[in-house]
């Protein structure tokens, strides 16, 4: 699926309504994680807090009756450069830490941890670092001097 400017700013606007619901001068709220829902039927984008409330909703377009096989791959890394791009927003929410943004599916199963707001703790696209898993196996078995 390709990515659109059009989707990334309805995302983005998303983000926005999401973070408005815990401004940064509010006494923070005991929360572990934002859930994201999409529906690849519908295009609908919608946030949920723990408890299952709904905080907003929103349609994105190009998802609208998206057939796509990596229909969630594509969501998942688009979502994640919207809440890179709206960090500092996300950061001084009031919501205690730690908090994390999650996909799921229209059926609420969990498809990808998004954005973890810990201060430190950051999770980096897969697809920048593919070969991440690999390389640590190596650094390990070089490490110990032997096969794992």
């Amino acid at each position: 699926m390709k990515e659109t400017e059009q989707a990334l700013q309805q995302i983005e606007r998303a983000i926005g309504k999401v973070a408005d619901k815990f401004p940064s001068t509010a006494e923070a709220t005991l929360m572990t994680d934002i859930h994201f829902r999409v529906n690849q039927e519908t295009g609908e984008l919608v946030a949920f807090d723990d408890n299952d409330k709904e905080i907003t909703r929103t349609v994105i377009e190009p998802w609208i009756a998206n057939t796509d096989d990596d229909f969630y791959d594509s969501v998942t890394s688009s979502i994640r450069k919207c809440l890179a791009n709206r960090k500092e927003v996300i950061e001084e929410m009031s919501v205690i830490k730690p908090f994390s943004f999650v996909l799921e599916d229209e059926d609420k199963e969990s498809v990808a941890e998004l954005y973890i707001v810990d201060g430190d703790t950051v999770i980096i696209d897969p697809e920048m670092m593919p070969d991440l898993d690999k390389d640590l196996d190596d650094f390990l078995r070089h490490l110990l001097g032997k096969d794992c």
